[in-house]
């Protein structure tokens, strides 16, 4: 039976108990947010996000465990993987489980959440919400209301309240409104405020409608990338610029005289400006809550997290959208401000997860581990006290198989990645020091057999050690099997 401490709020510590402001962009990749720099810094700058980076820590190595909306945001309410929560794709969250709204109340928070939810089960723990059903829209978003939830479950279901303006000024507008009327004055909040932008079909507040009109945007590099040399999983997929998204927005036809690469680099500019008007409405409306926790004397005693769901490919590979193993739909954006606790400015480079932000959250809260959570706290890295035994390989699958993007399951390390893909028996090996755009698979190349050798040993342990087993692997025996042994 789960024995948390008495409410953190009545403790008898002198330092005061902390509030939790956690803001999710919806596919809010980290090549789009400037404090990480890359090529978009200066034509897309991010200056209110960034604030959270030059006022606290910027995370390098930010993990998703499952590249996709639904299966990342039960992880990070769960504090576990997919294989554990029960959601692999686009179900219903299982309430029956302990959950980080649920165990903060419990020590003493008051729960609020605002904005997309996406976990299609009515929502449980929290003591206020306000949520898009599914996807919700861009412009005059309806909402469900606390009160208004279905007796179905499902909490798309419900009564349905619409409201003027672009999604997320509304959601910022709600933001400030539980900040300033409706959270008890009594009690700490931990409080998600999660925006439906920048995910597609990228429809920006008009006010942005001149923004980067006559900007070229810069190219990846590897936009006109051929897959030579790589699985079949991409040359199958419908992830490519110009394919599956001319069916939910007018690409195709904007640049129906133009052919090959000019015509690809045409929807490439044409994707990146809406995508990034979209982050552009976000960052401002960021300012406007981060403004108001300065101006009503929040800011000191509030930890603030900020966070997309999981990564996107912004081209890439020739790509939009996430699912893939690559790093631009691996790597989260994740910055955290504390103040007194984290020295500004600083950054990490240890690996964290999804996973590992419900008990890094509670750690910091004073409440105990939950013994269901398999993620780790990070507090100490938050500290800079980063310890001897901190994970360096992650474990990564995804399951579902939309726009034809093969089921695939991997290991990365801090050098190296080495992705399965299940169901067409195919492997990628890749160096990521010395191949960061990962172009060149050398999982058949003679010089790196111990090294594939090492990475399966490494996959299986943590198959093992996390409780999840795919089975047997193509012509190999169970990965799992190949991990060392106990004493």
């Amino acid at each position: 039976m789960l024995s948390l401490p008495n409410p953190v709020w009545s403790n008898q510590k002198r330092e005061p108990t902390p509030n939790f402001l956690f803001i999710m962009s919806d596919d809010h990749t980290s090549q789009a947010v400037s404090a990480y720099g890359g090529r978009l810094a200066r034509v897309c700058p991010t200056p209110n996000i960034d604030r959270i980076a030059r006022e606290g820590m910027l995370f390098r190595n930010c993990f998703v465990t499952n590249s996709i909306c639904t299966p990342s945001r039960s992880a990070i309410m769960t504090g576990k993987y997919s294989h554990m929560n029960g959601v692999y794709k686009f179900t219903a969250l299982d309430q029956s489980q302990p959950t980080l709204p649920k165990l903060m109340r419990k020590a003493g928070y008051h729960t609020a959440l605002v904005g997309k939810y996406h976990l299609h089960s009515n929502p449980v723990g929290l003591d206020y919400w306000s949520v898009l059903p599914g996807q919700g829209r861009y412009h005059d978003p309806e909402f469900i209301e606390m009160g208004d939830q279905s007796p179905t479950g499902w909490v798309r279901d419900g009564k349905r309240t619409a409201y003027r303006g672009h999604s997320s000024d509304v959601i910022a507008g709600k933001a400030l409104d539980y900040l300033k009327n409706r959270r008890p004055k009594d009690k700490p909040f931990m409080f998600f405020c999660h925006f439906k932008a920048p995910h597609d079909t990228w429809e920006y507040a008009r006010r942005y409608g001149d923004f980067l009109e006559d900007v070229e945007i810069p190219e990846p590099p590897n936009l006109l990338d051929d897959y030579q040399g790589r699985s079949d999983a991409l040359k199958k997929t419908l992830q490519y610029i110009g394919s599956d998204w001319g069916n939910h927005t007018n690409f195709r036809r904007e640049t129906k005289h133009l052919e090959g690469q000019t015509r690809r680099k045409m929807q490439y500019q044409l994707y990146m400006k809406k995508y990034l008007r979209c982050v552009k409405g976000v960052d401002d409306n960021v300012g406007r809550i981060l403004d108001y926790l300065d101006e009503s004397g929040l800011a000191e005693n509030t930890i603030v997290m900020y966070t997309g769901d999981q990564g996107f490919f912004l081209g890439e590979h020739g790509l939009y959208d996430k699912r893939f193993m690559y790093e631009e739909a691996l790597r989260m954006p994740f910055l955290v401000r504390w103040p007194g606790r984290i020295t500004p400015g600083s950054t990490s480079d240890g690996m964290i997860l999804n996973v590992d932000f419900a008990p890094t959250i509670l750690d910091a809260a004073g409440a105990g581990p939950h013994p269901a959570i398999q993620g780790r706290s990070f507090v100490p890295l938050l500290e800079g006290k980063a310890p001897g035994d901190w994970r360096k390989s992650m474990y990564y699958r995804y399951y579902y198989s939309h726009f034809k993007t093969e089921p695939h399951f991997g290991v990365r390390t801090h050098e190296h990645k080495l992705v399965y893909f299940d169901r067409i028996d195919q492997w990628e090996l890749y160096d990521l020091k010395r191949d960061p755009l990962e172009m060149n698979n050398i999982y058949d190349d003679p010089g790196h057999k111990d090294v594939v050798k090492k990475l399966q040993r490494e996959l299986g342990r943590l198959q093992n050690e996390l409780g999840d087993d795919p089975g047997d692997v193509g012509n190999n025996p169970r990965l799992g099997d190949l991990a060392p042994k106990a004493p």
